[in-house]
């Protein structure tokens, strides 16, 4: 089948904006991607199909390397609730989310082997791109919504064995590298095939800088549960951010970060090495209510996510979707800056064209192409022999938005591809 749209963004390698363009799918491949109009006589084939998607915006699939569930379904429910997995996958395929981390929380030794044991099948099969083990090795001083009784130092043999029980599907292990052990931790986790990552950490910058120097190459969810920065002491934040090799991953929800601090991080490291994550727990797609994130329980209120009876930020309840439009909102040029005209319409003038192109370049880089790079994901941008992971957004303004907060631009996923199926 050919896809035509208004728009194509196709990232990673061409990095371009088709407007208009159009995306060839053979199976589960994409075959042939080109501007303008689709090639002349696909439509008047027996064998394919020509969609025309109107004025929408085709872009890669969200990549979402750090994610603990949704519509109710929480990934390290695994072991004791058969549906929570699907349930999850399917909550965020709804919002564009075509490959998925499944992120488990700080839990003893024994349910963590059987929380991997479970979820290591369903990687092999395909549902997911990988495990990431938030935990148990993170600091006491900042665990967040995990679970303190289960917070231990790294040990060589537990880290053994938990691999070897997940059998080369864990992606990325998020550890505290002041703990004892973690330095050799981090070496024995690279060695296995996995990711670093620094993350609930109150270390220095010096004990950051040692565990980058050990092969930690990602900082798990920026600022949130780390040491603050300081003049006299950096910390963890300063010394990811300064070093080209990190990729720093940051929760574009408005909730964990000002809007502010976000711009601030993109402007210093550029897209990428930026990877938007939802942090999402069970409760995204879902009224607010109780739940839970491991064994701790949790209030949803306005859709903010807290540890019950607390202050502490408890995961989220946000998807790609809105990451997406975060990222275009705030982007250091954006469609809203283009000229509008007396009746108050974004003109089409090339500066106005340029900032929108810019927007978008840089929200798929950061919800696509720079999360599948940080993990080892296969390549996730629009070009032939790429998987046919498509986001269909429908770009069209809504003559009630003026009476509302909401952008002009509403990018709203409409449909979506993964390996070629409708999702």
């Amino acid at each position: 089948m050919i896809l035509t749209a208004a728009a194509v963004v196709t990232g990673e390698p061409e990095d371009a904006v088709l407007r208009p363009g159009w995306v060839e799918v053979t199976g589960s491949v994409i075959t042939a991607v080109g501007a303008g109009g689709p090639p002349d006589g696909a439509d008047s084939t027996d064998s394919t199909v020509v969609h025309d998607l109107g004025d929408a915006t085709i872009v890669p699939g969200f990549v979402d390397t750090h994610i603990h569930g949704g519509g109710g379904g929480a990934f390290p429910d695994c072991a004791t609730d058969p549906d929570a997995v699907a349930t999850g996958i399917a909550a965020h395929a709804r919002h564009g989310t075509t490959s998925m981390i499944a992120s488990l929380v700080s839990a003893h030794p024994g349910d963590l082997l059987r929380q991997v044991e479970t979820l290591a099948p369903l990687v092999a099969d395909g549902p997911l791109a990988g495990i990431h083990l938030e935990g148990p090795w993170l600091s006491s001083h900042k665990c967040g919504a995990h679970d303190p009784t289960a917070l231990r130092a790294p040990d060589p043999a537990e880290i053994s064995r938990v691999f070897e029980a997940a059998g080369g599907t864990i992606r990325m292990v998020t550890i505290a590298p002041e703990l004892d052990g973690a330095l050799d931790a981090i070496a024995q986790i690279v060695d296995a095939g996995a990711v670093a990552a620094v993350g609930h950490t109150n270390a220095t910058y010096d004990q950051t800088v040692a565990a980058i120097e050990a092969g930690a190459r990602v900082g798990t969810h920026l600022f949130n549960a780390m040491r603050p920065v300081h003049h006299r002491e950096p910390g963890p934040v300063t010394a990811l951010v300064e070093d080209p090799r990190v990729t720093v991953e940051m929760i574009g929800d408005g909730v964990h970060l000002h809007p502010a601090v976000y711009r601030n991080v993109c402007a210093r490291v550029g897209a990428g090495r930026v990877s938007l994550v939802t942090d999402a727990m069970a409760a995204t797609g879902m009224p607010d209510g109780a739940y839970h994130l491991g064994a701790l329980a949790v209030d949803v209120v306005d859709s903010i996510a807290r540890v019950a009876g607390t202050d502490t930020i408890a995961g989220s309840t946000a998807t790609m979707e809105q990451l997406f439009r975060y990222a275009v909102a705030n982007a250091p040029a954006t469609a809203q800056d283009a000229p509008e005209d007396t009746a108050g319409n974004v003109t089409t003038d090339a500066a106005g064209v340029a900032a929108a192109d810019a927007a978008l370049l840089a929200a798929v880089q950061q919800t696509s192409i720079t999360p599948a790079r940080a993990l080892g994901l296969p390549a996730a941008g629009i070009c032939p022999g790429g998987r046919a992971d498509l986001v269909v957004l429908d770009s069209t303004a809504n003559p009630d938005v003026g009476t509302t907060d909401e952008p002009r631009d509403r990018l709203q996923v409409s449909a979506a591809l993964r390996s070629g199926e409708w999702v």
